[in-house]
């Protein structure tokens, strides 16, 4: 009965790990990067694998489509069109297949770089409402209870919220030359993160709300850099003659996808957060830009919930 008992349990362990492994496999190949793409002859929404594979288009318009921006289940992307019935860029929502497309904002001066909330309950924008300048923007899903959360006569923009929810960073001129700031998700505490003569711009999160990434000409030309959340320690990843722009952090943590100019055209990279083992994802004659990352959680922290079930079945086995 004894030996029964072990042999009934290790074939039952040794079922749920071949399925967990099956469904992590599964589960991570569907992390997926959307991006900006004019191969078509404008610019349109695309999507592709992590790898690079399986590129596909979103959108299908006469006007151009850019700055695409997930939510955190990945069942939609927020993203800024210049559409005929629109006198400016508006921020617009689709399904993740690219279907139910709807305009979320109306402003008569126009909105874009969108970025949602973690909880997936507001999209926080760059957007003038009142004179000529920009300032950061949040509205509801839904399109309702639109307010500024900065009110400076400079340009504030390129918005980017933190994944705990608590801090947005964004980039302002405020100092002269631009920067990057962070502020409270309500407004509130608002401080500068960088400061140097040359500009930085495009800050992005990491997953764990510690690092942000960001592009800067502190060195004479657009590089990638990544600093601590505090804005101490950066330091420069790519260091090429041409440009490097727009970083958007892997779901894990461990990579960075950006854009850049390195041949000849605008075409979507990856590197390690070292810098190391950088490496093209798009090789077209024309310009891929935008890029931004998503994935399952369950794609990050499967392997855990392996282990998690194995020491379970080992105590049932005891």
């Amino acid at each position: 009965m004894y030996r029964r008992y072990n042999r009934a349990h290790f074939l039952l362990a040794s079922i749920v790990v071949l399925v967990l492994t099956s469904l992590m496999v599964d589960i991570g190949a569907q992390a997926q990067i959307a991006f900006v793409s004019d191969r078509n002859r404008n610019q349109e929404i695309y999507v592709m694998d992590a790898d690079g594979g399986n590129q596909r288009r979103l959108t299908r318009n006469d006007f151009d489509d850019w700055n695409p921006s997930w939510s955190p289940d990945g069942a939609r992307i927020a993203f800024v069109s210049n559409r005929k019935e629109d006198k400016n860029s508006q921020i617009y929502m689709m399904d993740a297949d690219g279907g139910n497309q709807r305009k979320l904002t109306n402003n008569p001066r126009g909105a874009s770089w969108p970025s949602w909330s973690p909880d997936g309950k507001r999209i926080v924008f760059a957007a003038t409402r009142v004179g000529k300048f920009l300032n950061i923007h949040v509205i509801d899903v839904d399109g309702g209870n639109q307010r500024k959360l900065t009110n400076d006569p400079e340009i504030d923009w390129e918005p980017s919220w933190s994944p705990d929810g608590k801090q947005i960073v964004f980039s302002s001129n405020r100092a002269g030359n631009s920067e990057i700031y962070m502020m409270d998700a309500d407004g509130g505490d608002l401080r500068r993160l960088t400061n140097n003569p040359r500009n930085d711009f495009s800050p992005s999160w990491s997953p764990d709300s510690k690092r942000i990434a960001f592009m800067s000409e502190r060195d004479g030309n657009r590089e990638i850099y990544v600093m601590g959340a505090g804005g101490g320690d950066p330091r420069r990843l790519t260091n090429n003659l041409f440009p490097d722009r727009k970083p958007s952090w892997s779901p894990d943590g461990k990579r960075i996808a950006f854009m850049s100019e390195r041949d000849g055209n605008y075409e979507i990279y990856v590197m390690d957060t070292d810098g190391k083992n950088m490496r093209n994802l798009t090789n077209t004659r024309h310009d891929d830009i935008d890029p931004a990352w998503y994935a399952p959680p369950f794609s990050v922290s499967f392997a855990g919930k392996i282990l998690t079930m194995w020491g379970w079945l080992k105590q049932v086995d005891r």
